[in-house]
């Protein structure tokens, strides 16, 4: 048998899989039973009123399981799917009907979440209500997926589960509930993002049902005006293809901000392995292209200008180029009591007499502190050296007084006796003396060279 052959009847078999023909329904009765669901009177009126209702008071208390008992309650798919059937056909009275319905329906449900959220006593944002206002290219791929399992079921004898299913994937209800939350709350990042969610799960909706109409082979109404259906068709993807665009920017953003997240918790996981120092809590944040990472931390209070030095020149090695580093520790201005929070203003008086008492006390023992702790400096920092300059082999540390052979003034001067194992080039020389006077709280500090101390 010739490879042509072969490869024919495997292209038959494959085929055979992909066949709908057995399992279709006539036209006739699956366009029955699209347009009995555009319909938006009476009981499916009531019926979608009360989904809202269900799907607020799950929104609001932050249950999954209620808003998923609305979304199958739900009749909003009806006008969607009729949309994108009357499209792929080309019944333009039915295009108008559907889409008319869909915005009655949609403005009922607005209006009905409104006004549960102005009444209702708990008015704070969950994160089922925050998941639904900052749509990306994923929830376009779930409305067209969802509309294509949509139509196939419609259009099929064996629909199974596909209808509840496809009813809680595309998820039209929460969406119009966390409008009318934004609308009651005046939030606007709330409506206008809700909205979008929407809008892109209609248009993706509808636009796979019109590709599968066309895949079935439906038959179309109107033969009579072809310019007018063709312009239809393109105004419906023209709109898909811009729906997708802000879609795209946003999953864009949100892969940013995930990334630089992981790379922060990266770099306090690796970095931030201090003995008797312990990470309290890390936050990443990404603003108007501003990066900053700030990190509590508890325990032993470790010098604040070597960390800084030693860990910012760190940052480029986990892909954090030009994020500002905020560290934030038990001595810092930043940490301690939140005097805005106090009871009553005589605690914020006391608290504020005392804090600055402490305060003063401490800075004369850091002064103290710094007179004696020459002798001991240069075994104190010689961990932090192995670490950042390992150039370095000897350290030590005194406080001279040298006096003028002309004048016969005195005049203090910091000195470091250094020898090292390794060279150093003119920049490290020049870092690792900036390293010493931050680390010395010195402003100048002369390095003198020995060969061995």
């Amino acid at each position: 048998m010739k490879i042509s052959d072969l490869l024919q009847k495997l292209k038959v078999s494959v085929a055979a899989y992909f066949d709908l023909t057995p399992d279709l329904l006539p036209q006739a009765d699956a366009e029955a039973a699209i347009r009995e669901g555009v319909s938006f009177r009476g009981t499916n009126i009531l019926v979608l009123i009360v989904a809202i209702f269900i799907a607020s008071l799950g929104l609001n208390t932050n249950s999954t399981a209620v808003i998923i008992g609305a979304m199958l309650i739900s009749p909003l798919m009806g006008p969607i799917i009729g949309i994108g059937l009357a499209v792929g056909i080309h019944d333009f009275e039915l295009i108008k009907r559907s889409f008319r319905n869909l915005m009655m329906a949609a403005l009922f449900s607005i209006a009905t979440s409104t006004l549960y959220f102005l009444i209702s006593p708990v008015n704070e944002g969950h994160s089922e209500l925050l998941a639904r206002t900052s749509p990306t290219i994923y929830d376009v791929f779930i409305g067209f997926f969802g509309g294509a399992a949509g139509i196939l079921a419609i259009g099929s004898r064996l629909k199974g589960n596909v209808l509840p299913g496809v009813a809680i994937a595309t998820a039209l209800m929460p969406p119009l509930c966390t409008v009318g939350y934004g609308l009651a709350t005046w939030q606007m990042h709330y409506f206008f993002g809700a909205l979008f969610l929407f809008f892109i799960n209609s248009v993706f909706i509808a636009c796979a049902t019109t590709i599968g109409v066309k895949l079935m082979h439906y038959q179309v109404k109107d033969f009579s005006n072809p310019k007018r259906a063709r312009r239809v068709r393109n105004l419906v993807y023209t709109i898909a293809i811009l729906t997708m665009i802000p879609a795209c920017l946003l999953t864009i953003r949100m892969y940013q901000q995930s990334s630089f997240t992981n790379n922060c918790n990266k770099f306090v996981d690796e970095q931030f392995n201090f003995k008797g120092t312990q990470v309290l809590r890390s936050v990443a944040s990404m603003n108007d292209g501003k990066k900053l990472l700030t990190v509590n931390l508890v325990g032993r209070v470790l010098p604040q200008d070597s960390l800084m030095l030693a860990l910012t020149d760190k940052l480029p090695d986990y892909h954090l180029e030009g994020t500002r580093l905020r560290i934030i520790q038990g001595d810092s201005p930043d940490a301690g009591i939140d005097v805005t929070q106090a009871t009553s203003s005589m605690l914020r008086d006391m608290y504020q007499i005392t804090q600055n008492t402490i305060n003063n006390q401490q800075a004369a023992i850091d002064s103290l502190k710094r007179l004696t702790a020459n002798d001991t400096i240069g075994a104190a920092i010689a961990p932090e050296l192995r670490v950042l300059f390992p150039e370095v082999a000897d350290i030590a540390v005194t406080r001279a007084i040298a006096g003028n052979v002309a004048t016969g003034a005195l005049d203090t001067l910091n000195v470091a006796l250094v020898s090292y194992k390794g060279r150093m080039n003119s920049a490290q020389s020049e870092k690792f003396r900036k390293y010493l006077e931050a680390r010395l709280s010195v402003r100048s500090l002369k390095i003198v060279t020995a060969d061995n101390l």
